[in-house]
């Protein structure tokens, strides 16, 4: 998919309903504070990198992905402020403890090595990682994560809940928080009226799962 159609689905009534209810769950678990810096990692079209900046008062937001092409759109439709790195999330080109935040959405379901990746997150961060995950115990997985994956699904990896935690095992960082949203995936209005009445009912059934951990403290500088 080109980069002009992967940002412009994010204009579209359902794009922007999944990506606001996304990017409310991520932030909510950032817990961002002024002047803090956040790297974005896979950032793609630089969709939720604009979206962290514009919420990040005089803090510095860096957004890295391997695709070319990805990363002149993304650069080319933001801010000066916000920086664009062409990076390996297995290999990121960061000194340690080089982000008080790191965020990364979705890119780690497409990664083959997972855990090298996240433990380059682990290592470029001060404070808190927070991944974007799919849920395979959810609608969607059912309608589009079966058998290999169809469309932008294609070969995605998706987590469970105990999956998704189990990512931090053996690494020096303690559990944060963890959270999901679009139970019904469609986006409907009908959906959309009844989605936080479907997360008190299904709990954990969303479609997109948020999961943050902090690093130990005597892990920091």
């Amino acid at each position: 998919m080109k980069p002009e159609q992967y940002d412009a689905w994010y204009a579209t009534q359902r794009g922007a309903w999944i990506g606001g209810e996304e990017y409310r769950l991520l932030d909510s678990l950032l817990a961002p504070t002024p002047g803090e810096t956040l790297l974005d990692v896979g950032c793609g079209t630089g969709y939720f990198t604009r979206r962290f900046a514009a919420n990040l008062a005089n803090g510095n937001v860096v957004g890295a992905d391997i695709d070319p092409d990805m990363l002149r759109f993304a650069d080319g439709h933001s801010d000066r402020s916000i920086g664009f790195v062409a990076a390996d999330a297995r290999q990121l080109p960061f000194r340690d403890k080089s982000f008080d935040l790191v965020v990364s959405v979705t890119a780690l379901c497409f990664i083959q090595n997972e855990k090298q990746a996240l433990s380059e997150m682990l290592r470029v961060a001060r404070r808190r990682v927070v991944l974007g995950l799919l849920n395979r115990h959810s609608l969607l997985h059912f309608s589009k994560g079966r058998n290999g994956g169809l469309g932008a699904y294609r070969g995605a990896r998706w987590h469970t809940h105990a999956e998704a935690l189990r990512l931090f095992n053996g690494l020096p960082m303690c559990h944060a928080g963890l959270g999901t949203v679009i139970v019904m995936p469609g986006g409907k209005r009908w959906s959309r009226r009844l989605e936080p009445t479907l997360r008190r009912w299904l709990p954990g059934c969303g479609a997109f799962i948020a999961v943050a951990a902090d690093v130990l403290q005597d892990q920091r500088p």
